[in-house]
């Protein structure tokens, strides 16, 4: 699919955390400016896609967890000046991020874009520089989390418009 940075698009994704650690997972392009970076599982809303039903998927696709959204977490209008001469526009994305749950019991094989799944503290994220997290809002998030900030999954609707 092709992806078209010269305007605003939806990511959806997650904030997942469990026994007191964050998951994150280390992107894996070798030919993008975040490689190797950490970041919440996310990706693309697909054209069409229900957002819950989106962020289920990401979350599976770069985990091999099944997810569980429970509440939405931010909607973030996120501007990535840093990358703008990679993608020849700054590309701005408007995040969505759940929080919920997950099934670790029967994990899943991870798309090749993501190399690896691991467990943080807040505090280790925390020290995170931006050359370990890929988005500047993952530590917001983070801190939200943990003030107990949540919003009820039905301020989304999702409609299709039949002919």
């Amino acid at each position: 699919m092709h992806r078209c940075f010269t305007q605003p698009f939806v990511v959806v994704g997650a904030l997942i955390e469990k026994n007191g650690k964050f998951l994150l997972v280390r992107e894996g392009l070798p030919n993008r400016p975040d490689y190797g970076k950490w970041n919440q599982p996310a990706g693309w809303l697909d054209l069409g896609e229900d957002p819950i039903m989106g962020a289920r998927r990401e979350v599976e696709e770069e985990t091999g967890y099944e997810f569980t959204p429970a509440a939405i977490l931010s909607i973030t209008s996120l501007v990535r000046e840093d990358v703008a001469e990679h993608f020849s526009s700054p590309p701005h994305a408007l995040k969505i991020i759940f929080t919920g749950k997950i099934n670790t019991d029967n994990p899943k094989k991870i798309h090749d874009d993501v190399t690896e799944v691991n467990w943080f503290s807040a505090e280790e994220i925390k020290v995170m520089s931006s050359k370990q997290l890929r988005d500047v809002d993952i530590k917001q998030l983070v801190d939200q989390y943990l003030m107990g900030i949540r919003y009820p999954l039905e301020i989304i609707k999702h409609v299709v418009q039949e002919k």
